[in-house]
C-alpha cells in the first residue's frame, strides 16, 4: 500500500512542479460525480423498462439549459452565495456576471474551482438534465424551456444595449 501512496504522491510532484494543485480533493470530486452517476443509472434501470430517446428538440433545450443554468450557477450575483465559502469577490465579468478568485486549499479550493467555471459545472448540469429526462420528464422540458427562454431573453438584453449603444454613438 506504501508503494501506491508513494508513486501517487511522486506523481503529483511531478504533475505540479510546486504549484498548489489539490489533486487529491479532484479525485474525491470525481469520485463522487461517478458514484452519483452510477447510482442514478442503477435506479434507472430498475425503474423504466429503457432509457428515454433523446430527439434533436430535447438535445437543443437540454444544450441551450445546460450553458444557462451553468453561467448562473458559476458566474450570476443571486447565487453568490452559494459559491461564497469557496471564493472571494473580485468584481464585475460583464452584463450581470461576477468574477470570483477560488480561495483554501484541498476540497474547498476543488470546489471553488467547480463552482466558479461554467465548463466544469456544466458536465454536472447536463448529467442533472439527463436524469431529470429519466425520471420526471415533462417538469425537466419545463424547467428546460424556462431556462431557454432566460438565455433567449439574455441575448436580447445584450442586443438591445448593443443597438442603444450603436444609436448614440
Amino acid at each position: 500500500m506504501n508503494s501506491v501512496v508513494d508513486t501517487a504522491r511522486r506523481a503529483k510532484a511531478e504533475y505540479t512542479d510546486g504549484a498548489d494543485r489539490p489533486l487529491g480533493a479532484y479525485l474525491g470530486t470525481l469520485a463522487v460525480y461517478g458514484v452519483t452517476t452510477g447510482a442514478v443509472a442503477l435506479l434507472a434501470r430498475r425503474l423504466r423498462d429503457r432509457p428515454p430517446a433523446v430527439g434533436a428538440a430535447d438535445l437543443a433545450l437540454m444544450t441551450v439549459t445546460t450553458h444557462k443554468l451553468s453561467r448562473l450557477i458559476a458566474k450570476d450575483p443571486v447565487t453568490s452565495p452559494l459559491r461564497a465559502p469557496f471564493t472571494r469577490y473580485s468584481g464585475t465579468a460583464g452584463p450581470a456576471e461576477l468574477s470570483e478568485e477560488v480561495r483554501g486549499h484541498g476540497v474547498r479550493h476543488a470546489v471553488g474551482e467547480l463552482l466558479t467555471c461554467p465548463f466544469c459545472i456544466g458536465q454536472w448540469v447536463a448529467t442533472a438534465y439527463a436524469a431529470g429526462l429519466v425520471f420526471a420528464p415533462e417538469a425537466t422540458r419545463l424547467a428546460g424551456a424556462t431556462m431557454t427562454a432566460v438565455a433567449g431573453s439574455d441575448w436580447l438584453q445584450l442586443l438591445y444595449a448593443r443597438l442603444q449603444q450603436a444609436a448614440e454613438d
